[in-house]
């Protein structure tokens, strides 16, 4: 049995880090899907048209408080993300251990500790091999978290601003990671993940009728990833004022932090006024308006709090 314990993690490191194809990868605009800028501004704008394309249609002809049933598709969705958030989380961290255990030998002349690395890749670094592999997937798994906003718009008939700002926004920071090798990528995306795994498997869970939390559980879990985020966000800085040379794609990163100081601002005066309304009404269990963000990720709706049945 233990034998049998050990092949299966040797396949498993084999197959999400040592693949030639995750080896091999190399982030290019003539040979990765969706690496153009020409893609991502054409997907992003077909995005917000179609959605309010779609708010519009519904409104018109059904109204606005009439709802359109979509029986298991929103549980099918949040089951798929959370599995496929697992799997890129599991494929980082192997690919972050094989990427070290390779290149540490080069990195002698910057004196870069595996610790250091995680935060601050080296000057010079190019978006290819594993890690850039599964941040390429991540990338990918974005635009399967945009159908949130129609499940949105035809259950509630909702649709504002800001849903549509963060979800353009999420996919747009994914694509600079990659663009330019953007350092901090690896924490952040094993946060969001990790995040993911956790809230889409507890949406399924309540999808499929089993008990809700009785607290504001994704609320709780963001404002706690929020808190590491921003800890981390201040480590890449000091690294790279203090490291000869700084980090590898400052640039995308000082845009992602501008982001994830304004939207850190929205969530802590969201989280406030929620409490604000437990005291006055009793027990908050959160809605489902509630999204994930990791590092420019946010609340995509701030309001609605409390739980409505679909």
């Amino acid at each position: 049995m233990m034998e049998g314990g050990a092949q299966l993690i040797q396949s498993t490191k084999y197959w999400l880090s040592e693949h030639p194809t995750i080896v091999n990868f190399r982030w290019s605009h003539t040979q990765s899907w969706g690496s153009t800028w020409f893609f991502l501004i054409t997907a992003i704008s077909l995005y917000i048209a179609a959605a309010i394309t779609l708010h519009l249609l519904l409104t018109l002809f059904l109204g606005r408080r009439r709802r359109v049933s979509l029986g298991p598709i929103p549980a099918v969705h949040s089951l798929s993300i959370a599995l496929i958030s697992v799997l890129i989380f599991v494929g980082i961290l192997l690919s972050a251990a094989a990427e070290i255990r390779d290149t540490r030998w080069s990195w002698g002349r910057t004196k870069t500790t595996p610790f250091q690395w995680l935060f601050c890749f080296p000057l010079g670094t190019r978006p290819s091999g594993r890690v850039f592999f599964w941040s390429y997937v991540f990338y990918l798994s974005r635009f399967l978290h945009l159908l949130r906003t129609f499940f949105t718009i035809l259950r509630r008939r909702k649709l504002t601003f800001f849903q549509l700002f963060n979800q353009s926004i999420l996919l747009c920071m994914s694509f600079l990671w990659l663009e330019f090798s953007q350092s901090f990528q690896v924490l952040a995306i094993l946060f969001t993940t990790f995040l993911y795994s956790v809230v889409y498997g507890y949406r399924f869970w309540t999808a499929i009728g089993l008990p809700r939390a009785r607290f504001p559980f994704v609320v709780n879990c963001q404002m706690v990833l929020l808190g590491c985020n921003l800890v981390c966000h201040v480590g890449v800085l000091l690294l790279h004022l203090v490291k000869g040379g700084g980090c590898n794609g400052i640039g995308a990163w000082v845009v992602n932090s501008m982001l994830n100081g304004v939207i850190l601002l929205l969530f802590l005066k969201f989280y406030v006024r929620m409490y604000r309304r437990k005291g006055k009404d009793g027990d908050v269990v959160e809605g489902d308006s509630t999204r994930s963000w990791c590092g420019s990720e946010a609340i995509s709706e701030l309001t609605d709090v409390k739980e409505k049945d679909s």
